[in-house]
């Protein structure tokens, strides 16, 4: 490993810790200019059955009793630690929270990145193999088709046919192999069709080049020359798109979720905002800044690993994303 990965990776992760940072401060600072005080507001609903006492406490302890700046500076010193703040509505820590329902996300984001790639590489590899009228015709109309139809009419009708009508698998197991399964297909369409229209277009780009056509001259196969030849060049721009992918994937969950009465952290959220838990909200904005820094962060770490043409000193090429006619 060079000096100049060195510096290059060091200069990534900076990068990364000030963007999460910046998330953070961000949030806060829409929460602290909202009308009125939200936070005080929430505890003295009477429904949520907070004592003078324990208000008084809670006030304390986000110190909403001192300038804006101290707040601040307050929060931003315990988020440094791991420490994520109190639930307004149960009393319990956010980090608790949160780590009782990540896991399903996790699960279900993961599923579903599986899926999108398997549809992606099977119309990718589908377009070079099949017949010119098919390949070009109905598998290039796919990512178009996957792109029009939102996730959450897909997993509607995913419960209606297999659940509903063909039994495949049972809505009040949501958390079982098939449930998930089923709605990991729901989120993963429609993020595999932009990692095809990249593939599909890089393996075009590929296979026009000159030496695919000198390894053709040679006698080389169409497996051998995908294999061989054009798969890893075609695959790199995916890092790129898979990256990008995660916030699509985190947002998208949390819209599957309540489809499929999963318990995760779009229910955490629903609940959040319907009972305005605000530093559930702000907890939750920040991890999912985490995870979307830190995906892009390792794309940015590997893409010059996979690909020496890479500069350390510029971004990641931008992938080819035109799908030819």
């Amino acid at each position: 490993m060079n000096r100049d990965y060195v510096r290059y990776a060091l200069r990534r992760v900076l990068q990364a810790v000030v963007v999460i940072l910046l998330a953070y401060v961000f949030t806060f600072v829409v929460i602290s200019v909202l009308p009125g005080d939200p936070v005080t507001t929430t505890l003295r609903n009477p429904q949520n059955g907070f004592s003078e006492e324990e208000i008084q406490r809670i006030v304390a302890y986000y110190g909403l009793d001192r300038p804006v700046p101290e707040q601040l500076w307050q929060s931003l010193s315990r988020f440094l630690t791991g420490d994520l703040g109190v639930s307004l509505r149960s009393g319990l820590p956010v980090s608790r929270l949160i780590s009782e329902v990540l896991g399903s996300t996790l699960v279900l984001a993961a599923s579903a990145l599986g899926v999108a790639l398997v549809l992606a590489f099977a119309i990718g590899f589908g377009t070079q193999y099949l017949p010119k009228r098919y390949g070009q015709g109905l598998l290039r109309a796919f990512p178009s088709l996957f792109l029009s139809v939102p996730n959450f009419v897909i997993g509607l009708l995913l419960i209606n046919v297999f659940a509903f009508q063909l039994g495949v698998f049972r809505v009040i197991d949501s958390e079982g192999g098939l449930a998930t399964l089923f709605a990991a297909v729901a989120l993963g369409i429609p993020v595999s069709a932009r990692i095809a229209e990249v593939l599909v277009a890089n393996l075009d780009h590929e296979s026009a080049e000159e030496y695919a056509s000198v390894a053709r001259s040679r006698g080389l196969g169409r497996t051998g020359l995908l294999l061989r030849h054009l798969l890893k060049p075609s695959s790199l721009p995916v890092v790129t798109v898979i990256a990008l992918a995660v916030g699509e994937l985190l947002g998208g969950a949390v819209i599957t979720e309540q489809i499929f009465g999963r318990t995760g952290i779009g229910s955490l959220v629903e609940r959040s905002v319907t009972t305005q838990d605000l530093p559930v909200l702000q907890a939750v904005v920040t991890l999912a800044a985490i995870v979307f820094v830190g995906v892009n962060l390792i794309a940015d770490l590997v893409y010059p690993l996979l690909d020496p043409r890479v500069r350390l000193g510029e971004s990641r090429p931008r992938p080819k994303t035109e799908v030819a006619a």
